[in-house]
């Protein structure tokens, strides 16, 4: 049997690696805080704040941002399963905040046509990394649904966050062509306790970022909160969880500012400026206008604005995600999990603003190319992929340079 305390380091040496192998903006620090707001960018940049910040914001986002890509602990309460020891681990590329090449596991079983979570045995999510090889997780036996996701990008999300559920609900409500339908994920939030419209995550379960750290700080690091106060019992075994969860509950605890690291983490998330878009060519230009021909933005609504803020630089602001924010029937391209208010076949639509800076494509990574992307599209994407399969090569070109302009 391997020594406990080798398993640990090897475990966070794996997990440590990941973050070794960021790009120098990833890995260099963010001031302290307290410390000094950077300077307004000349040019926006992947990384960038919103544009507007007041100084108090600016410091806002740096504090935050420290939180980022602060790695975790044993001792602050990492695992004692886990995915990785920051946030930054996984949301990195191009920029901090970002996309990343790594994916989690997801896990379940379906009998004929029911899908069961499993949740006596873990489910739905597979932890790669134990503080102890006792707590190491496996996919059960009964598994017959498994799939991957890849990490998505966090740019502009303080922006979709200040949309409006009511008007994403009556953009839901529009008559919509191709047998395109598309549903509300309305969910409670855990944040609030509230009924709120679901736009986080590829499930759409999450309608809040303070909802969306809490949830990623549980599940991908281990670290309870007062909105997640009790730690993930290995595949569902509480009896080893009660013999290495030695950390009190919860680990993430409000300090004399009456914030935790969920909620600075939280802030950063909703001051993260959106992606910089590129000004359009004649050839993207063109390409915008056969996206619309051929119904891409049936489900990829170019914009939607958001309603008044506090922070002017949420406050009715035009927000060009490129998404509804919908949940969709994919057909195959579903990922078999049922979550939250979504089916096994239901995916929201992911936004396509800053395209060109993620490292692969789909829910689960397996394009490589935005091309391999729509070729893979199915069930209430069909017709909309059938008229870009019918394009010329040269407007297929066309297209893609819109894309990726976004």
């Amino acid at each position: 049997m391997k020594h406990p305390l080798l398993f640990v380091a090897r475990s966070l040496a794996v997990a440590l690696l990941v973050a070794s192998s960021l790009p120098a903006s990833a890995q260099l620090p963010a001031p302290r805080r307290g410390g000094p707001p950077p300077p307004p960018p000349l040019v926006p940049q992947f990384g960038d704040p919103l544009p507007g910040l007041s100084l108090t914001e600016l410091q806002v986002f740096v504090d935050g941002r420290n939180d980022f890509v602060q790695p975790e602990t044993i001792a602050s309460g990492l695992g004692p399963v886990f995915n990785n020891v920051s946030c930054v681990a996984c949301h990195h590329e191009p920029a901090v905040g970002g996309s990343s090449r790594i994916t989690v596991t997801r896990y379940g079983r379906s009998v004929n046509g029911v899908f069961d979570p499993l949740t006596a045995k873990g489910g739905t999510l597979l932890h790669q990394f134990s503080i102890n090889p006792a707590v190491r997780e496996v996919i059960p036996p009964e598994a017959n649904v498994i799939a991957h996701r890849r990490t998505t990008p966090l740019f502009g999300l303080g922006l979709i966050e200040a949309i409006p559920d009511s008007v994403i609900r009556q953009n839901a409500q529009l008559a919509k062509p191709d047998g395109v339908k598309g549903k509300i994920a309305t969910i409670t939030d855990v944040a609030s306790g509230q009924p709120r419209v679901g736009r986080f995550g590829w499930k759409a379960q999450h309608a809040t970022l303070l909802s969306f750290a809490a949830d990623a700080y549980l599940n991908e690091m281990g670290i309870t909160s007062r909105f997640f106060p009790h730690d993930i019992a290995p595949n569902g075994n509480t009896n080893v969880l009660h013999l290495f969860d030695t950390v009190a509950d919860p680990e993430d605890v409000v300090d004399a500012t009456g914030k935790g690291d969920v909620d600075r983490v939280a802030d950063f998330m909703r001051l993260l400026g959106a992606p910089p878009a590129l000004a359009l060519t004649a050839a993207a230009q063109a390409g915008q206008t056969l996206f619309s021909q051929a119904g891409c933005a049936v489900c990829h609504t170019p914009s939607f604005t958001t309603g008044t803020s506090p922070v002017a630089a949420l406050n009715n602001k035009t927000v060009p995600l490129y998404s509804d924010l919908l949940l969709h029937d994919m057909g195959t391209l579903g990922d078999g999990i049922a979550q939250s208010a979504a089916g096994p076949r239901e995916m929201k639509t992911p936004p396509l603003w800053g395209l060109r800076g993620n490292p692969f494509f789909l829910h689960d990574g397996r394009a490589e190319t935005v091309d391999q992307a729509i070729r893979a599209h199915d069930g209430e994407a069909a017709v909309a992929k059938g008229r870009y399969l019918q394009l010329t090569p040269a407007q297929k070109q066309q297209l893609l340079e819109f894309l990726h302009s976004l």
